[in-house]
């Protein structure tokens, strides 16, 4: 199936569930330590069971994690599994090496990290150094953007797969569905990202409907 396929049966699939993307949907946090856990922990987890509790876990808990700084002096104590009831060592040793890189570039506030994912002479080496991570994708690397805020990446992940199945799309990797989703988003005059934040809310209120 072309890109012109599988963009028409998107289309189609937003019109039968009466999606509009005509307006900017924020899926943001306002926390260094939240942004870096979160980015951490989504990689094949479901989001609203057991990546957002946690993340809000670790807001609740640790609000001076909002900076970097902030964010590593609660890293040295050595309670994060517990905080955010993840024993697992791999997930925490990732968040560790992502709070390392934002030291490393010099990036304590969320602001400041919103600049240099838009400073074009200084976003490609900043993605680079966060892509020397270990798990870290391409899908990470779009999925940070979309935490600290902004509108510049897609965040394509099981719930879009799901809506791009029901849609009838066979081809549901990433670097196909952002293909589609752009062109749908640039057929209705939409801003991709904006498309992409409500399949990606359908997709969770879809999962709470299957286990409802």
């Amino acid at each position: 199936m072309t890109i012109d396929g599988d963009t028409a049966k998107l289309l189609a699939f937003i019109d039968s569930h009466g999606l509009d993307a005509s307006t900017e949907v924020s899926r943001g946090w306002a926390s260094i330590g939240a942004i870096i856990v979160d980015a951490s922990l989504q990689r094949r987890q479901n989001y609203e069971a057991t990546v957002k509790p946690r993340v809000d876990a670790l807001i609740a808990a640790w609000p001076d994690a909002q900076t970097t700084s902030g964010f590593r002096k609660r890293l040295a104590t050595g309670t994060l599994s517990e905080v955010i009831d993840w024993p697992s060592p791999g997930r925490l040793a990732q968040i560790d090496d992502l709070t390392r890189v934002f030291e490393d570039q010099g990036i304590e506030t969320v602001e400041e990290l919103r600049a240099r994912l838009t400073d074009p002479a200084e976003r490609p080496a900043f993605r680079d150094a966060l892509a020397a991570v270990r798990h870290v994708s391409p899908k990470t690397l779009d999925y940070i953007d979309t935490l600290s805020g902004l509108a510049t990446g897609l965040t394509t992940d099981v719930r879009i797969r799901r809506a791009a199945e029901a849609a009838g799309i066979e081809d549901t990797s990433y670097a196909n569905m952002s293909a589609v989703i752009r062109a749908a988003a640039d057929s209705r005059g939409w801003r991709a990202d904006d498309l992409d934040a409500a399949l990606w809310h359908l997709g969770v209120e879809s999962a709470r409907e299957s286990s409802a």
